[in-house]
């Protein structure tokens, strides 16, 4: 929407992780040679973690794109909240192998066959596991256990465990002792520092073809700063909506008091329930203390059991959903009808330049 106005060739803070924009940071550097680090030895775990939207996917994606397809076989399992026999299907269908309508046992083996195929042919197998907080306890076993696959005495499979920072709780429970023996590095990625947050913009912008606009401040970086907390999704995430305010005022140099209108803005819009919110929150509790130990649904009468009260305030509170969504569309709408204005109005400017250009253009003189 605004890259125009700002000179950019593509969006420079767009949220979902993207190779290209990799941002070198200590800690970003850290991480990415114990994954370097990893893939050279071939086996074993490598656990890395980091808070949420601190870059840990960008990091990942990044190690993908520069491994050679024709020496290691990468498979990247994202959804994690499974059982522990579901996890291990999963595992099979990332690296192609059929899993439909076969046993624990046959996955295992064709699993297993698979990787003893790829390491004849020279390639090692790696396993991505991404939102490793959210694996059950059996099915990190079972993660652990494909360790023990081997071809001769060379494993046949090697797993990074990627998640939030509560996985490290997890990693050092009494119960995953045998998983500890196995880790061969550990790396936590943290925010940003202040300088730090001020490169990775400035990087960010430049991937973009930034060439002077936008333009920040000193004060205006630490604001997003102290704002952000130095995550960089929070980071994305603010410098977006900075740059769409800038667009829409026909502005390209922020200060911090731009980045503190963003982020009221922002907080208001994640605000707690007004009035109306409460009021229904107080009618829910009357309603369940007026039932005491009676189901709030009566299974014999498909009814639910609702006071006269909690009717009324869920009836107002879906009203007001309704005038909520259609304000926004109208704020929407004007703001759409004032860009339109805007532009219009420089092309008039721009013609009238032209119009004006041309009448002043000495004529040229006949032969």
């Amino acid at each position: 929407m605004y890259e125009a106005f700002y000179g950019l060739t593509n969006k420079p803070f767009q949220l979902n992780p993207d190779p290209g924009f990799y941002f070198g940071s200590k800690q970003h550097r850290r991480a990415k040679a114990y994954l370097e680090y990893g893939v050279q030895r071939s086996e074993g775990f490598i656990v890395i973690t980091g808070e949420v939207g601190a870059g840990k996917t960008t990091v990942v994606r990044g190690l993908l794109a520069s491994l050679d397809a024709d020496k290691v076989v990468a498979a990247n399992l994202v959804t994690t909240q499974l059982d522990a026999e579901d996890t291990l299907r999963l595992v099979g269908a990332a690296f192609g192998v059929r899993v439909k309508n076969a046993s624990k046992a046959e996955v295992l083996m064709a699993l297993e066959a698979f990787l003893v195929t790829q390491v004849s042919q020279g390639k090692r197998c790696l396993l991505i596991v991404d939102e490793a907080q959210n694996l059950t306890r059996k099915a990190v076993e079972e993660l652990r256990m494909l360790s023990n696959f081997q071809f001769g005495q060379q494993a046949l499979l090697q797993t990074f465990l990627v998640g939030q920072p509560e996985f490290r709780a997890v990693l050092q429970s009494t119960d995953m002792q045998q998983l500890r023996q196995r880790v061969t590095a550990t790396c936590h990625i943290g925010p940003l520092d202040r300088n730090e947050t001020q490169g990775y913009i400035e990087h960010r912008l430049k991937c973009a073809g930034a060439n002077g606009r936008p333009d920040f401040d000193s004060a205006a970086f630490d604001a997003i700063f102290l704002a952000s907390g130095g995550i960089p999704r929070r980071i994305n995430l603010l410098c977006d909506r900075l740059l769409l305010l800038g667009f829409l005022g026909n502005k390209a140099d922020f200060r911090a008091a731009d980045v503190t209108d963003v982020v009221s803005e922002m907080q208001q819009e994640s605000a707690s329930p007004g009035p109306q919110g409460r009021q229904l929150q107080d009618c829910a509790d009357a309603n369940a203390d007026s039932l005491g130990n009676t189901e709030l649904f009566d299974w014999e009468s498909g009814r639910l059991q609702v006071t006269p009260g909690l009717a009324e305030a869920l009836s107002s509170q879906m009203d007001t959903l309704g005038l909520e969504q259609y304000d926004g569309r109208l704020r929407r709408l004007e703001r759409s009808v004032l860009r339109l204005e805007r532009i219009n109005l420089e092309t008039l400017v721009m013609l009238k330049k032209l119009v004006v250009a041309a009448g002043t253009r000495p004529q040229e003189s006949s032969l």
